[in-house]
């Protein structure tokens, strides 16, 4: 009996260390979890950031070209209220023949 009580104390402390390192593994796979969890939140900001700032600078662009557009389409007004008036009155009635 004696060489069975002894087996039975070693398989005992051997399951004691494996549910100490089963324990351990649950504790810092929780932890690791954890951690990745606040990492790509703050992933997602970064890219949320990043984002906003890329649409902003579109958004300038936007109507920075929509100005442009416009001061072209005045100018080319201008331009062909120029050409008109140096052909004369007649360049109208000369379109329609």
């Amino acid at each position: 009996m004696s060489q069975d009580a002894g087996r039975e104390a070693k398989i005992d402390r051997a399951i004691r260390r494996l549910d100490r390192a089963a324990t351990l593994l649950d504790q810092r796979i929780s932890r690791r979890i954890s951690e990745a969890e606040a990492q790509g939140g703050s992933m997602i900001d970064g890219d949320r950031a990043r984002l906003a700032a890329e649409l902003d600078a579109a958004r300038g662009r936007e109507r920075e070209l929509e100005s442009a557009g416009q001061e072209a389409s005045a100018a080319l007004a201008r331009a062909i209220a120029e050409v008109r008036a140096a052909l004369g009155p007649d360049a109208d009635t000369a379109e329609g023949a």
